[in-house]
């Protein structure tokens, strides 16, 4: 039998003879190619096997990989979902003013996590980071950097100099992953309003929290009513006020009369929402939506208005504040005591408690709380922010109560409450709803009439003698008509009663109050007089001269002339014209 060699198809081809048999075994020849098909070869079974368990084994750890980076949520670096990888790309929409500056936008950065079993001496990496980080804790460090994991958080969040401080290091271990983090370039200036985000970029406070879904789904900016150069120019000079009077704080509104758009919102002590947890709770507690107070003489603008629209009084009446009003148990005196009768006109300049207190009697219980529930001071406003506090009032309406409230006692409202109402005052008698959203001029709804035309004329010539010749002359610009309101109140103590020398000093202001824009409030919280207010703290010392300021300030901003000098004033109520003459 004859055996061919080559391969096949190949030519030509050799026979070769069979091999005779051999009597003893000889050299063995190598393996040739080709000569036997039919048989599999060992080696080439042994490959298959190994490649198929090391691709097994690829796909077992593919597997566990996307696993764990899916499910483990802050424990471990994730891979964006389809949601998550939108937002990565878009970005939370940014926040913009009124004039399109920009409040707040998201910026890519690095955050630090370590594989504790890739450090190496975990003591010697916690003292480097602690050099770079040194609000770290680190004995908390050294034990994350020993725990028996893969993986663990050390910051969030990351400047881009602490990232190149870090990798200067060269702590073996350590890595970053880019996330998404929330910056606001005006740092606190308008905190309050904007609130801030978690780390994971989730609203947690302000028009952030109030408008999460819209800023992570939305892919246009979110424009606001407010002017950050009129909410500069507030937050400058309440500050400069809390500061002189030593005060615990302090808050002021700048509202559109005829929109409810908020223009400037400050609140003081306030915080950087780059950095929340490092503010103190007072510093976050918004004063202007959140904080209930009484606020003292201001309502007798409330008061006067009520009885002037019912016809319960005309501006020639008047009442007998000779001698203190009592009631009950209860004894109403004034501030600065005139011993006489007092106009309608005259109660307000003078901001006679007596005054006020007769003329909500005369109002009566029943529609002295219609009124307020007309004007928004019984229920919550309803702003766009989660920050929102209830006003507090009396359950049953009784005299004293009616009589109390008559010059702001018994009643606690938010400043927010008193610009709303107090614009309502003067626009014709319209209530607008507030907003932090910039309305189109055209789309605003026609609001709630909650005045007569007429008694809102009449509120402003009276607001303008409070400024000209009352307690709000400290109020007064050059070159514009201001109308206003000073406000004084008492402090409850822990035993329930009024603290004499605890008081909320306040100041309601519309300018040009012949033609109002604007309404303006100001409170400033627990302050005690100085030698330039010759040891005085009320309204018209300390919150008058900030909303003359503010508006000096403003009013250029927002393209409000001063009077041309010899221009002859808006035609008023013969009366109030007396008055505010001399006569």
């Amino acid at each position: 039998m004859n055996r061919r060699l080559g391969n096949a198809g190949s030519e030509p081809q050799l026979e070769l003879p069979e091999p005779a048999p051999r009597t003893r075994p000889g050299p063995r020849r190598p393996p040739m190619l080709g000569l036997d098909r039919r048989k599999p070869d060992p080696g080439n079974t042994r490959l298959m096997v190994t490649a198929t368990l090391f691709a097994a084994a690829f796909l077992a750890i593919g597997a566990r990989l996307t696993f764990v980076s899916l499910v483990h949520g802050e424990d471990e670096p994730r891979l964006a979902s389809a949601r998550q990888a939108s937002q990565l790309e878009g970005g939370r929409a940014d926040i913009l003013d009124r004039n399109g500056e920009l409040l707040a936008t998201t910026i890519w950065s690095a955050s630090l996590y370590a594989n504790p079993k890739l450090v190496i001496d975990p003591a010697d990496a916690a003292e480097r980071l602690s050099r770079v980080l040194p609000d770290l804790d680190r004995d908390r460090l050294i034990r994350r950097l020993t725990a028996d994991r893969s993986f663990v958080w050390i910051r969030r969040k990351l400047t881009p100099r602490q990232q190149y401080e870090i990798n200067r290091l060269g702590v073996p271990g350590l890595e970053f992953i880019r996330e998404q983090r929330r910056v606001y370039p005006h740092a606190g200036l308008a905190a309050h309003v904007l609130g801030y985000t978690n780390v994971d970029n989730r609203g947690i406070a302000g028009i952030e929290n109030s408008f999460d879904d819209i800023l992570r789904g939305y892919p246009e900016p979110l424009r606001l009513s407010i002017d950050i150069r009129v909410q500069h120019v507030v937050h400058d000079e309440l500050a400069a006020a809390v500061a002189d009077f030593r005060a615990l704080g302090g808050c002021a509104v700048v509202l559109d009369v005829d929109s409810g758009e908020i223009i400037a919102l400050v609140s003081l002590p306030d915080f950087d929402p780059d950095a929340p947890a490092m503010a103190e709770a007072q510093s976050r507690f918004n004063r202007a939506t959140l904080g209930i107070y009484e606020l003292g003489s201001i309502f007798k603008l409330f008061t006067v208005a009520m009885a002037l629209d019912s016809g319960t009084v005309g501006l020639d009446d008047g009442y007998d504040a000779t001698r203190p009003l009592r009631i009950a148990r209860f004894t109403i005196t004034d501030f600065h005591a005139k011993s006489r009768w007092l106009t309608v006109p005259e109660i307000l300049m003078y901001s006679s408690n007596i005054g006020a207190a007769k003329m909500a009697r005369d109002v009566g219980g029943s529609r002295q709380r219609a009124y307020l529930e007309r004007l928004g001071m019984l229920r919550r406003a309803s702003i766009e922010l989660p920050e929102v506090g209830g006003p507090m009032f009396p359950v049953r309406w009784r005299e004293i109560n009616t009589v109390t409230i008559g010059y702001g006692h018994g009643i606690a409202v938010s400043p927010l409450h008193v610009a709303l109402a107090a614009a309502a005052l003067v626009n014709g008698g319209i209530l607008y709803p507030p907003t932090l959203l910039e309305q189109d001029r055209l789309a605003v709804g026609p609001g709630e009439r909650v005045l007569k035309a007429e008694t809102s004329d009449q509120m402003r010539n009276l607001m303008r003698l409070v400024v000209e010749r009352g307690t709000g002359r400290k109020a007064r610009v050059a070159g514009y008509r201001i109308g206003g309101k000073t406000g004084t109140a008492e402090k409850l103590g822990a035993a329930g009663r009024y603290q004499s020398d605890v008081r909320l000093s306040s100041f309601v202001a519309a300018f040009p109050i012949d033609r109002p824009r604007y309404a303006l409030f100001v409170m400033v919280d627990e302050p005690k007089g100085n030698e330039a207010s010759h040891g005085y703290a009320t309204g018209g010392w300390v919150a008058a001269p900030v909303v003359a300021r503010v508006i000096a300030r403003m009013a250029p901003l927002v393209g409000i002339l001063p009077v041309q000098p010899g221009r002859p004033a808006p035609k008023g109520d013969p009366l109030i014209t007396a008055q505010l003459r001399g006569g």
